[in-house]
């Protein structure tokens, strides 16, 4: 496949984990979350270059919790991210280096995926053009309108809750960004973006273990596995 590039994001503020420290930057296991997310993105060989999307001003703060740590592909100095995803998304994306072609598009609130996972991921994306993992669905699933009375039940066994990283070519996401114009910043997650564009994008397995860190709950269970894991 071609030169894969991650845009890391590492920009919010973390409100719903609660504390002075963005989440990204809470140690887990005495380990920095986005450090934690760094050392899982380099089990991954065909990753060459991860670039870091961070909040204005947190120069400082990044530093300090990657420290000294060296890396299987190269780190890139950290842009500053927009107010919504996408725009931070994009901030990453025109901050890559040229030769990078295919883009993942990675959480750091996600600090676990699995070599395994990464590795059907981008074999995915090299087969497709676009690929995302995702999970089965195990809850019934009910469409309601405004007033919360239901106006359908959707088929569970169609519908996948998709996790990252989001894989796609470079050309891809460029053309999908473009189309989508002033209207970018309401995109919550990356391959939206594709679909709205016309790109097909396949599912690839998710794991549990690639759970986003949210709440005080996940940052428990984050410990907890690591824990586990020696």
């Amino acid at each position: 496949m071609g030169a894969v590039a991650v845009v890391l994001l590492a920009a919010g503020s973390g409100r719903r984990l609660g504390g002075t420290i963005p989440k990204q930057y809470r140690e887990v296991a005495g380990v920095p979350m986005v450090l934690h997310a760094l050392r899982s993105l380099q089990a991954e060989p065909r990753i060459r270059w991860v670039q870091p999307v961070i909040a204005a001003g947190e120069q400082r703060r990044f530093a300090s919790a990657i420290g000294e740590a060296s890396f299987a592909f190269t780190l890139l100095s950290p842009v500053a991210g927009g107010r919504e995803r996408a725009l931070s998304m994009v901030a990453g994306l025109r901050a890559l280096p040229k030769q990078a072609t295919m883009v993942a598009v990675h959480d750091a609130a996600r600090p676990l995926p699995s070599p395994r996972l990464l590795q059907a991921l981008l074999d995915g994306a090299e087969r497709h053009g676009a690929a995302v993992p995702g999970m089965a669905v195990v809850d019934t699933i009910k469409e309601v309108d405004a007033a919360g009375r239901v106006v359908r039940t959707l088929d569970r066994h169609t519908l996948r809750a998709v996790q990252t990283p989001q894989v796609a070519r470079r050309e891809w996401l460029l053309a999908a960004i473009a189309q989508a114009g002033e209207g970018l910043a309401t995109f919550t997650d990356d391959v939206s973006l594709l679909e709205a564009a016309g790109f097909p994008v396949y599912v690839t397995p998710g794991e549990e273990r690639n759970r986003k860190v949210t709440t005080a709950e996940d940052l428990r269970w984050m410990e907890e596995l690591l824990r586990r894991d020696g």
